[in-house]
């Protein structure tokens, strides 16, 4: 183990995708990790109570970003559209690592343990979003409406980009979802 480097994080975390993409998440131990990464194994444990926490660290980075970018938007900026501005800028960062997407997608498909718990990391997202809303005025129950669905439609435009990630683009996909979704709600019939 050599002198410090900076990011031990983000390295434990790119040293377990390449790890379970190689010989699977279950067979995969936090030392194997820690040893990839250049680090002790008790250093993992400090930074990562369990390789799971590893594993979804891209998607709690992507919730402290989300609520940075929805904070630092101006005040006239619509809820939707800070929401939406949060989102797009996950999917191009998403778009620039396709490898490791399709890696992640893949073991989180395969993994009923994983999928649980990347339903979870995705409600926690949301709800960061929401509380980032709320603290710049919008009402909570529309915070958490406005969150919650554009983090559904942020899901359902990655699990279509994924299919084909060469020949499609994420942040569009992600925003011809939202207007898909604004039309339908537009064409809605006024109750009587």
């Amino acid at each position: 183990m050599g002198r410090w480097e900076p990011n031990p994080r983000g390295r434990l975390a790119k040293a377990a995708v390449e790890l379970f993409a190689a010989q699977g998440f279950d067979e995969t131990t936090g030392a194997q990790i820690a040893a990839r990464a250049g680090m002790h194994e008790r250093s993992f444990f400090r930074l990562f109570p369990d390789k799971r926490e590893v594993f979804f660290h891209a998607v709690e980075a992507a919730r402290r970003e989300a609520v940075a970018v929805i904070a630092g938007l101006p005040a006239e900026v619509a809820p939707v559209d800070a929401v939406a501005a949060a989102l797009e800028q996950r999917c191009e960062i998403i778009q620039q690592h396709t490898d490791a997407a399709r890696i992640r997608h893949d073991l989180v498909s395969a993994n009923a343990e994983l999928h649980e718990r990347d339903l979870s990391k995705h409600a926690e997202l949301a709800a960061g979003m929401a509380e980032a809303l709320c603290e710049r005025g919008a009402p909570e129950s529309l915070a958490k409406l406005l969150a919650h669905t554009a983090v559904t439609v942020f899901r359902l435009a990655f699990d279509r980009w994924i299919a084909d990630p060469e020949h499609q683009d994420l942040p569009v996909m992600f925003r011809d979802g939202l207007s898909e979704l604004a039309s339908a709600l537009a064409s809605r019939a006024p109750s009587a």
